[in-house]
């Protein structure tokens, strides 16, 4: 999957992204957050080399469920997921780098 440049009109809820299958990255934010606009060209570029990560952009703010279920607390986060379960992490980022090294914990072998 590409890079969402907008966030969904409607969050999927824990249950469903616990469902997910393969990769996905979650992104945290906001659309007027100024840190979640300086990091959209890191995201994007490191999503240009894993075309398979789906990539999900969750709008999020005070009372909201997903965010809280996975203890946001800066934006953005991106949170790294293998068939649902997070894998890596990542706030802030300031290069391409750190999100490409949170996406390659994916490919790790996991963890028994």
């Amino acid at each position: 999957m590409a890079y969402a440049a907008l966030h969904l009109a409607t969050p999927p809820t824990r249950e469903t992204v616990d469902a997910l299958p393969g990769t996905t990255l979650l992104e945290f934010g906001a659309p007027w957050c100024s840190h979640c606009i300086a990091a959209q060209g890191f995201i994007e570029q490191a999503l240009q080399s894993h075309p398979k990560v789906q990539h999900l952009k969750i709008e999020d703010g005070k009372g909201q469920a997903l965010g809280r279920s996975y203890r946001v607390k800066l934006w953005p986060t991106l949170v790294v997921l293998r068939q649902g379960q997070e894998v890596a992490r990542t706030v802030r980022p300031q290069t391409v780098a750190q999100i490409m090294d949170a996406i390659a914990a994916a490919d790790a072998p996991a963890q028994t």
